[in-house]
C-alpha cells in the first residue's frame, strides 16, 4: 500500500492514447467517493513534451508536466495507457521512465500497446503479466512468454498489466495496489462495473 505522503498518480499522455482503457481508472483515483482516505489521491498527466496531445478519441490534452520533471519519489504510480506509438522511437522516453520507476520500487501499470513496449524493453521477462493476447507479445520476439497469464489484469510485485478489453479489471488492480478503497468497497465497485450487478450500487451507497 502507498503511504499517505505520496498522493499523485501520473498518467502518461501522448498522441493516439486509447481513452477508453483508463477511464474507470482515472475517475476512480481522482474522485474521493468511497475512498478510504478521501482527498489522498489525485491524477496528473505527464508527457514527453509540454505540447498538447490528441487522444485516439480526438480529445486534446495539455500535460501537467513533462517526463524529465517527473521523479518516482513524487509519485504513487505511473500509468501507461494503450497507444499506437509503442514500437516507435517516440515512445522510448515513456519506457525509460517506467524503468526508472520500477528501479525505485514505484508501481507501473500498463495496458494494451503499452504492455508491448514493456515486453520489447525486457521488463516482462521476469514478471507474470498479461496483454491483449499471448500471440501479440510473442510477435514482438520477447523472452517472457512462460510468464504470460491469460487473465484480464495481472499484478506481479507492483508491475500491473492489462488487456485492452478489460479496463474495469485493470482499474481494479490499480485501486488494490494503491489501497484506495477498503476491500469490501472495492468488491462492491467491481460488482457494479465489472459484473454489472445493480446490487453493487446499493452497497456503495451504503458504504
Amino acid at each position: 500500500m502507498i503511504e499517505n505522503s505520496v498522493t499523485t498518480v501520473h498518467v502518461a499522455v501522448h498522441d493516439t492514447l486509447a481513452d477508453w482503457e483508463i477511464g474507470f481508472l482515472t475517475a476512480g483515483v481522482n474522485s474521493p467517493a468511497w475512498h478510504r482516505s478521501p482527498g489522498q489521491f489525485r491524477i496528473r498527466t505527464v508527457s514527453a513534451s509540454s505540447e498538447p496531445v490528441t487522444t485516439a478519441g480526438g480529445l486534446r490534452v495539455l500535460p501537467d508536466s513533462t517526463l524529465d520533471e517527473l521523479s518516482p519519489a513524487g509519485s504513487a504510480m505511473l500509468v501507461l495507457p494503450g497507444n499506437d506509438l509503442f514500437p516507435t522511437p517516440a515512445y522510448a522516453p515513456y519506457v525509460a521512465k517506467a524503468k526508472e520507476f520500477r528501479a525505485a520500487g514505484v508501481p507501473v501499470a500498463a495496458i494494451c500497446g503499452a504492455t508491448g513496449a514493456l515486453a520489447l524493453a525486457g521488463m516482462l521477462d521476469d514478471h507474470e503479466h498479461t496483454s491483449n493476447a499471448a500471440a501479440f507479445l510473442d510477435s514482438l520476439g520477447y523472452a517472457g512468454g512462460k510468464l504470460y497469464r491469460e487473465e484480464p489484469a495481472v499484478n506481479d510485485r507492483g508491475l500491473i498489466t492489462g488487456k485492452a478489453q478489460a479496463p474495469v479489471e485493470f482499474a481494479r488492480a490499480v485501486f488494490a495496489e494503491l489501497g484506495i478503497y477498503e476491500p469490501a468497497v472495492l468488491d462492491s465497485w467491481y460488482k457494479l462495473y465489472g459484473s454489472q450487478d445493480p446490487a453493487g450500487y446499493y452497497e456503495l451507497m451504503g458504504a
